[in-house]
């Protein structure tokens, strides 16, 4: 883990931590799935960042100012959030066209989330695509 990204991780309560350590092992299991060998990961204002050559950035975070939530956020400049509400609007909950928002007390979604990261992971080469090829 990259030393800012991993002093980041600790500043999270303890009851969020495990969650986002999770989102991220998902992110990276994603890239290796999809063969994506140059994932960085990184701090992009301040949130855990991961990008690909092929992709468009993710983020995530967890804020006090909404404790019973953390996001996941994507490039609000592309069309990875419509996509998404198109796709998975019946069971995932977002905000606006820039991130997926989960509750800290419920279930995540892993399988429609993985599918997610996957499209943004690839973003540049399924852009041109209908509902990038999902």
């Amino acid at each position: 883990m990259e030393l800012n990204v991993q002093h980041k991780f600790e500043t999270y309560p303890v009851s969020v931590k495990p969650l986002l350590l999770a989102v991220r092992e998902t992110i990276l299991l994603v890239a290796d799935e999809l063969s994506l060998t140059d994932v960085q990961e990184t701090l992009k204002w301040g949130e855990p960042s991961y990008i690909t050559k092929l992709g468009s950035t993710i983020r995530f975070d967890w804020k006090e100012k909404h404790p019973e939530q953390f996001c996941i956020y994507f490039n609000c400049k592309t069309s990875l959030v419509d996509t998404f509400k198109e796709i998975y609007g019946h069971r995932l909950k977002f905000e606006g066209n820039r991130a997926i928002v989960f509750n800290v007390n419920e279930p995540i979604p892993w399988p429609e989330l993985k599918h997610c990261i996957a499209l943004s992971l690839r973003y540049h080469e399924i852009k041109h695509l209908p509902l990038l090829g999902a």
